[in-house]
């Protein structure tokens, strides 16, 4: 099954900051008593570090940002030309 996983910020009276990505649910292959599932995302976009306070997050937070940018600059780089790669490569630079 896929979902949309869409975790946003709403400022009442003045904004809302929405990340939405599409992701697959699927068998975990962690240790568990049960069978659990997990999420895989789909969607490989970078997300804006303009919207991102650094400060807030906590390292495992940022690890996971950092692994989700390398996977979308690794997948998308060999499908883009020069100057998309280029502007690719920055915005997925690790916190």
């Amino acid at each position: 099954m896929i979902v949309s996983n869409e975790p946003g910020y709403y400022k009442t009276g003045g904004y809302g900051i929405r990340i939405e990505n599409l992701v697959v649910v699927q068998p975990s292959d962690g240790t568990s008593e049960r069978d659990m599932l997990c999420f895989e995302t789909l969607t490989l976009a970078p997300i804006d570090r303009n919207l991102i306070a650094r400060d807030m997050l906590d390292a495992e937070e940022i690890a996971w940002l950092d692994a989700y940018h390398m996977r979308v600059r690794d997948t998308l780089t060999p499908l883009v030309d020069r100057d998309t790669a280029a502007w690719l490569a920055a915005a997925t630079q690790p916190l």
